[in-house]
């Protein structure tokens, strides 16, 4: 019997194994982002454990301590849902230790921080409520700037590396960035706040204006605000412009920039959706990192000027020993950098496959 070289083709078709279909580009994406999820869900519990486990560690009873100088500052015998509230944050000795660790998680879920020692009664998150808003408009607002404005200035001068621009710009830059920030606040205050008195020498906004959206408000904030803004602003942006202008340089003589030249395309889209879109994936990582720090503060900054935000209220906190506003905001900086880092993370999905293909 004669077998034809279609029959034979068509044996070996049905004798090879049925090839796996691939996995969809948005299944890979979302397993990646779900493990990712799975890890800062982790690392935020183990961060909350060890708030927990820290103060009841520490010798002797650090929730009594915390009560007795509340009493002393307010002059007077604490209210019991206070007390409960202490305890239940620094420990409790004639409580079993399972018990106050879900009383303590239960006492987060409301976010019940506790009362500031030195502004007692005030609660500890009025007081981070209260400073949040300040740290995140002008920490926030300098670190988007900052990273945009070094971003671009370094994919310029790492496309055009060796040109009279990155002669210029990259030296000027180097020196602008290794000057210690303080020296930057301090000078710029002096010149500006003190010798010339363009700006305000301390404070968020002017206290004789009631704080609303008014347009007089608003001035007030931006006069106040301008000067901390543009040391942030200077001082950042040399670091972020260094890092870029390097990456972009070991990008442009990678194999598919030189073959999206070769065809053709407009040296804008190359230089943006090829170069630039490639070296700026470990800018993110930095960005992510600082945007986690934002709400720490730009601590230097706020000590400074005397801006009204968290990093001040930490600082306050940690001069005069106020314990649960130091917990409390360091409670809400970790959490600031771990969803910080998952979004980029997830960032990183769209703009690198690769980590589509890892995942």
């Amino acid at each position: 019997m004669t077998t034809t070289a279609g029959q034979v083709s068509a044996a070996a078709a049905d004798a090879a194994p049925a090839e796996a279909p691939r996995t969809p580009k948005k299944r890979k994406r979302g397993r990646f982002l779900f493990r990712r999820l799975g890890f800062y869900l982790v690392a935020a519990w183990s961060a909350i454990t060890l708030n927990f486990i820290i103060p009841r560690l520490m010798p002797g009873d650090p929730s009594a301590a915390i009560i007795d100088q509340l009493e002393r500052v307010s002059g007077q015998s604490l209210p019991p849902d206070t007390l409960v509230s202490i305890q239940g944050l620094f420990g409790n000795p004639d409580d079993n230790l399972f018990e106050q660790y879900v009383a303590y998680l239960a006492q987060l879920a409301r976010f019940d921080l506790g009362v500031s020692i030195v502004n007692f009664p005030v609660p500890v998150a009025d007081l981070v409520a209260a400073g949040l808003p300040w740290t995140l408009l002008l920490v926030g607002t300098t670190t988007v700037v900052a990273f945009i404005l070094g971003t671009a200035l370094g994919v310029a001068a790492g496309w055009r590396a060796g040109t009279r621009f990155d002669a210029i710009v990259t030296p000027l830059t180097t020196f602008l960035s290794s000057v210690p920030y303080f020296w930057v606040a301090l000078l710029a205050l002096w010149a500006f706040g003190f010798v010339l008195g363009w700006f305000p020498l301390a404070g968020g906004y002017d206290p004789n204006i009631p704080i609303s959206f008014d347009p007089a408000f608003i001035a007030s904030v931006l006069q106040y605000g301008a000067l901390p803004a543009a040391t942030i602003v200077f001082s950042a942006f040399g670091g972020w412009m260094l890092g870029m202008r390097n990456m972009t340089v070991t990008t442009v003589g990678e194999d598919y920039v030189l073959l999206a030249q070769a065809k053709g395309l407009s040296p804008a889209r190359v230089r943006w959706r090829y170069a630039a879109r490639n070296a700026m994936l470990p800018q993110f990582t930095g960005f992510a990192m600082a945007l986690g720090g934002v709400v720490g503060g730009a601590l230097l900054t706020e000590i400074v000027f005397s801006y009204p935000g968290i990093g001040y209220l930490l600082f306050s906190a940690l001069q005069k020993r106020d314990y649960p506003v130091m917990q409390g905001v360091f409670l809400l900086v970790t959490f600031t950098v771990l969803v910080a880092n998952l979004i980029a993370d997830s960032v990183y999905v769209w703009l690198d496959p690769r980590v589509r293909e890892e995942g």
